[in-house]
């Protein structure tokens, strides 16, 4: 009778244990799909994580603020904002890289960047996109504005209606995010003018953050969610068919095809890892280029904290 109450009990305590939430917020994309995936297997991990889906990474932010999240994935540039303007927030991965590039119609000669002049391009506000196209303009002598009068002039519009814009010629480029940019090109309507990872950013890391609060005061709780992290990623690197089943079917409800999907992930493959040179690289980028206005531009150093994320690699047996 003893043994039968204290398996019961254990049984009370794993099951408490099991319903540990973890707010997280998330992205439509496809480079995203793993971050997607760990409410998936979170009860393997002892957790259970709620996800809600965003517009564009600084909503994500928005809501790391008010604290209504826990995580949040997010490109590097939504995050730097973020600690520039005194969020409390901790970079503690990066899930996937590249995930960009400048598409221009396909009715449209394109040799070069410099193609570009006197045309107009569009590009999501704020977005890592954003600081990629301002920092290729820059390497290539081209001049931009929202208004007309420049070399180049960029027309602002969410993710989810460049390639409508571009289809209906009200742009004549985009720099795009996946798998937006390989189903233009699939389709006909866009051809790929280059990939955007000659600045000194290289290939940008998409970056998933924890607020202080989580990743101080419930340590434990996020080191298994860095675990889950860890293992969902180990699994979509490991096993791209079940990567790319759950990214068409349950992300995109087979909105995209199997090539959308192999171009993507082509171009923003799945990665674990993040670098303060690399977060500091950005940072000193998005002053250069003047995307979002940084007033006090924090040090990677001070904020990029990745001894979660190597506790649970080793944990996992994941180099």
């Amino acid at each position: 009778m003893k043994r039968i109450w204290i398996g019961a009990l254990l049984l009370a305590a794993g099951s408490a244990q099991a319903q540990e939430v973890v707010r997280l917020g998330n992205l439509k994309l496809a480079h995203f799909g793993a971050v997607a995936y760990i409410k998936e297997i979170a009860p393997r991990c002892g957790i259970k994580v709620e996800e809600r889906v965003f517009a564009k990474g600084l909503d994500v932010m928005a809501a790391l603020l008010a604290g209504e999240l826990d995580v949040g994935a997010t490109a590097s540039e939504a995050a730097i904002a973020g600690r520039a303007g005194g969020a409390p927030i901790y970079v503690v991965a990066g899930f996937a890289k590249g995930g960009a590039r400048l598409v221009g119609r396909s009715d449209l000669a394109w040799k070069s960047i410099h193609d570009l002049k006197g045309r107009r391009v569009g590009v999501t506000r704020g977005a890592i996109q954003e600081v990629l196209l301002l920092a290729e303009l820059q390497r290539a002598g081209l001049s931009v504005s929202e208004q007309p009068g420049k070399d180049v002039q960029t027309v602002l519009l969410a993710y989810a209606d460049l390639n409508q814009a571009l289809l209906g010629k009200h742009i004549d480029a985009m720099m795009q995010s996946e798998p937006q940019s390989s189903q233009a090109i699939n389709k006909g309507y866009g051809r790929e003018i280059l990939k955007p990872y000659a600045t000194p950013i290289g290939e940008p890391v998409r970056t998933l953050v924890m607020t202080d609060s989580f990743y101080q005061a419930r340590r434990p709780l996020a080191e298994k969610f860095m675990r889950c992290f860890v293992l969902a990623t180990r699994t979509f690197i490991e096993q791209p068919a079940v990567a790319e089943k759950y990214v068409r079917e349950t992300v995109f409800k087979g909105q995209i095809s199997s090539a959308d999907y192999q171009d993507a992930i082509g171009n923003a493959p799945f990665s674990y890892d993040v670098t303060p040179q690399h977060i500091q690289a950005t940072t000193d980028t998005m002053v250069k280029t003047g995307v979002g206005k940084l007033a006090r531009p924090p040090l990677a150093r001070d904020w990029v904290r990745t001894e979660l994320l190597e506790q649970a690699k080793q944990a996992l047996g994941v180099k």
